[in-house]
């Protein structure tokens, strides 16, 4: 099971996996303003690598950061724990609930049907 990130670490690996590959200074650039002091996005970081989920490949004294960890993978994991802990286990009352609060649409509804139905 994929660790949960926090949303400062989730932010940071947004950036990560929209650049694929960056220094620090990339990361800082494309973070939006207000801009986190680049001692706190280093250590965001450094919890992301422990946590396994960016790796480093390192030019003389600078790191570049890539992501170990597919978005589509995180991106499965989180919404699978999150049907798990608020609807019960049921994707189909997550998708209810999508209807009810988000207006997700009739189209948008028989747009998801159509993919399915091709897997």
């Amino acid at each position: 099971m994929i660790k949960p990130l926090t949303k400062a670490e989730e932010q940071i690996m947004q950036v990560i996996w929209k650049l694929d590959k960056a220094f620090l200074r990339e990361i800082l650039e494309a973070l939006p303003n207000p801009k986190p002091h680049n001692n706190t996005v280093a250590t965001i970081i450094k919890i992301l690598v422990e946590k396994e989920f960016v790796g480093i490949t390192t030019f003389g004294r600078m790191h570049q950061y890539y992501p170990l960890v597919a978005k589509d993978v995180y991106s499965k994991s989180t919404l699978k724990t999150i049907v798990k802990s608020y609807f019960e286990g049921n994707y189909s009352n997550a998708v209810s609930f999508m209807v009810k609060e988000n207006g997700l649409s009739i189209s948008d509804l028989e747009a998801l049907l159509k993919e399915l139905k091709k897997k």
